[in-house]
């Protein structure tokens, strides 16, 4: 929940500004009963220090999704995770697995926030702060904030125009959830003068309704093809809605395995975050399945969607528009957030086939994730960083270091990416276990 431009300098300045005229709360007040000298009392000011040191907290908003929607939105910082007071005790271990991150805690006006942080600290998290100035503070100093970009849509931002007739609705950087919609990925359209392709079929029926509410806005063409990037949940569930409409799925085999193999159990996990915003959605099977390579051509458009090797996981595939240099590339390429490396990812694999992603001569990169880019900035955060992490858990395993050895990798120049901390020590988990007998 972040916007990446000139944060850190705007911050930084308004820092020194804030701590010449905001209301001190002693560092070391603690919050009365609660465990003195663990958790601190912070104020916008302390906030603002600590949110420019090293020690890279983790936000943690207890406010209910209605009301960050009613109140304008949540603080405008990295790791902003909205986790309702009673969801604290289920939802904060997965986003938060080292008990000695640093976590800071808040609410509107500092009524739930003390009570939020007691309840950490019984769970055996040892770094807690409170927040007592709380969101209605931060944003009283006119301090960035945070915002669903579509507060009257399921989107949770509404689609732009990246080039001529190709939008992309981007989605949340972070993990999908109940506020978001399950919007975490980007919703991508080509409009042609025979017809749309969409890439990516969303999670939810109503989500796939949403996106085609906003290309209807654009276009009176109908939606023939909807491509999926893979078999997972964000690229598929809403599949049945497009079906209706009387477009085809277009999955890779790989893919339409997974669906068939995983859909109920990826179907029953979405139920559990998203509830009632799953209404109407099933499982559905592609409609069109390739191996390598299929190629459309509409309207003129010529859109070839292509399997390059192996990558994040079963069945990735790019589109690519060679006429326009613009490429799709799902999951197979990341940058605002951490990329994630599953039990079958093949990461050396992965490296070998950034070299044809690289071959086809990109102009413009849309990701799976964040905002469309370039090629240098994908390589930087997915082929660098999968070379940086095989190299250093390569000399562990050269000098006869075990597991736990990997989990201490020094992942810090990454620590700004969304999903670092629910991925990185993941990551040298698997990646570890997968070299460790290659």
């Amino acid at each position: 929940m972040i916007f990446k431009s000139n944060r850190c300098c705007f911050l930084f300045i308004l820092t020194f500004h804030l701590l010449s005229f905001l209301p001190a709360v002693a560092s070391q007040e603690t919050t009365a009963g609660y465990h003195k000298q663990t958790v601190l009392n912070i104020n916008t000011s302390e906030l603002l220090v600590l949110s420019q040191s090293d020690e890279t907290p983790v936000y943690i908003d207890v406010r209910t999704p209605q009301e960050i929607a009613e109140q304008g939105g949540t603080l405008d910082l990295p790791r902003v995770y909205n986790v309702e007071r009673g969801w604290l005790e289920r939802k904060v271990p997965e986003r938060v697995l080292n008990k000695n991150t640093p976590i800071v805690v808040f609410c509107e006006a500092n009524q739930r926030s003390p009570l939020a942080a007691k309840a950490l600290l019984e769970m055996g998290y040892t770094n807690v702060r409170n927040y007592v100035d709380g969101f209605l503070g931060w944003q009283a100093a006119g301090l960035p904030i945070e915002k669903d970009d579509a507060p009257d849509s399921m989107l949770y931002s509404l689609p732009r125009e990246v080039i001529p007739n190709v939008w992309s609705a981007i989605g949340f950087t972070g993990p999908g959830s109940y506020f978001n919609s399950g919007h975490n990925n980007n919703l991508t359209f080509i409009i042609t003068s025979d017809g749309v392709v969409v890439v990516n079929a969303s999670e939810n029926y109503l989500l796939a309704k949403a996106l085609h509410d906003e290309i209807k806005s654009v276009t009176d063409k109908k939606v023939k093809y909807v491509i999926l990037e893979n078999g997972q949940g964000h690229a598929m569930l809403g599949s049945a809605y497009w079906q209706e409409q009387g477009a085809k799925i277009i999955a890779h085999s790989d893919a339409a395995k997974e669906i068939e193999a995983h859909g109920s159990e990826i179907l029953k996990s979405a139920r559990m975050k998203l509830r009632d915003k799953l209404t109407g959605t099933f499982v559905s099977v592609p409609d069109i399945i390739f191996d390598t390579e299929y190629n459309l051509s509409l309207g003129g458009v010529e859109i070839d969607i292509l399997d390059l090797g192996p990558t994040h996981s079963p069945g990735d595939i790019v589109v690519w528009l060679p006429k326009e240099k613009l490429v799709i590339s799902g999951d197979v390429a990341f940058h605002e957030r951490m990329l994630p490396v599953f039990e079958h990812t093949d990461t050396d694999g992965w490296i070998k086939t950034w070299e044809a992603f690289l071959a086809l001569g990109a102009e413009i990169v849309i990701p799976g994730h964040g905002k469309p880019t370039n090629y240098d900035e994908v390589t930087k955060y997915t082929r660098d960083y999968l070379q940086f992490m095989r190299n250093a858990v390569g000399q562990i395993i050269d000098n006869d270091g075990e597991l736990q050895d990997a989990y201490l990798i020094d992942q810090s120049k990454y620590s700004h990416l969304d999903t670092y901390f629910e991925l990185s020590r993941q990551n040298s988990g698997r990646i570890f276990r997968e070299m460790e007998f290659e």
